[in-house]
């Protein structure tokens, strides 16, 4: 009975040795070991490893590619206009030794890269203006922020692959300022051209009056002359067939003052017999 409990303590024991003993490495991470805490070696192939127990201890550090996304900033340009930057970065640990002596935690990398990357970001953007983050230049300022960050961050252990530019915008404030004086730019520029419009307005109209005023003066003026070249030749026809038989004008004449005072809307005539107007009444026209 008694060796039997001691068999199984011992094999319990042993299983507990084993198991305290080995500990497995996956695909995507390394693992440093620990002995009596110094640092005594990497494991970067995965696998099942071996240690001492009670002795040895690992910790496994995450080898892929990791997202840094921090809040939003404002940052003041190079010709003092304020911009809101978000960026995000990626990164992964490159010496898990360096890493462990440095930061030791993910938070506290998170922390630090953050703070290395708003202080070259400061830095970069402190130094251009917004017309060229807006223009081609504006990946060789993330080139440059990338480079530093690279630079500030291999102290640290880690490796940063990228950092990029995911959002720059104006302030809200600013935005909503530099609406209101685009609008009013707007405003002023049309009432500039609703007045140039009106002074137009009156200078074609003002042209037209005058164009107008003389083209009546010139078609009255050549009226009066057609009028009076016609008047002149009727004249000088009527003159001419006067000419030719004044008796017979006479007779025209009388008829036409025949008609004109004997009408139905003619004044009363009293005349004797012997007046001249009722000369071709006595003795009819002449021969």
């Amino acid at each position: 009975m008694r060796f039997g409990i001691w068999i199984a303590a011992t094999a319990g024991l042993a299983g507990w040795l084993l198991t305290s003993s080995l500990y497995m490495v996956d695909e995507t991470q390394e693992a440093l070991l620990i002995r009596l805490g110094k640092p005594v070696g990497i494991e970067t192939a995965p696998g099942l490893k071996v240690k001492l127990p009670f002795v040895d201890t690992v910790v496994l550090y995450d080898k892929r590619l990791m997202p840094l996304e921090p809040p939003a900033e404002q940052i003041i340009l190079g010709d003092q206009k304020r911009l809101e930057v978000e960026t995000y970065t990626r990164f992964r640990i490159r010496d898990p030794l360096l890493y462990h002596q440095t930061l030791r935690t993910l938070e506290q990398a998170r922390s630090q890269l953050s703070q290395i990357v708003s202080s070259s970001l400061r830095r970069e953007l402190g130094q251009v203006s917004l017309p060229v983050l807006l223009s081609e230049e504006r990946a060789a300022v993330t080139d440059r922020i990338r480079r530093e960050v690279t630079e500030k961050s291999d102290t640290l252990g880690l490796e940063v692959v990228d950092v990029r530019l995911r959002r720059a915008d104006l302030p809200a404030e600013t935005s909503q300022a530099i609406y209101d004086r685009m609008k009013s730019e707007r405003e002023r520029e049309a009432k500039e051209l609703r007045a140039q419009g009106f002074e137009w307005e009156q200078l074609i109209k003002s042209k037209a009056d005058r164009e107008r005023t003389v083209l009546l003066s010139e078609a009255q003026r050549q009226s009066r002359i057609t009028r009076g070249e016609a008047d002149a030749e009727a004249n000088r026809q009527f003159a001419e067939v006067v000419g030719n038989d004044p008796e017979f004008y006479k007779l025209y004449r009388s008829l036409q003052t025949y008609r004109q005072s004997l009408s139905d809307a003619a004044p009363t005539l009293v005349l004797t017999p012997e007046t001249d107007f009722l000369q071709f009444f006595r003795s009819g026209p002449p021969r």
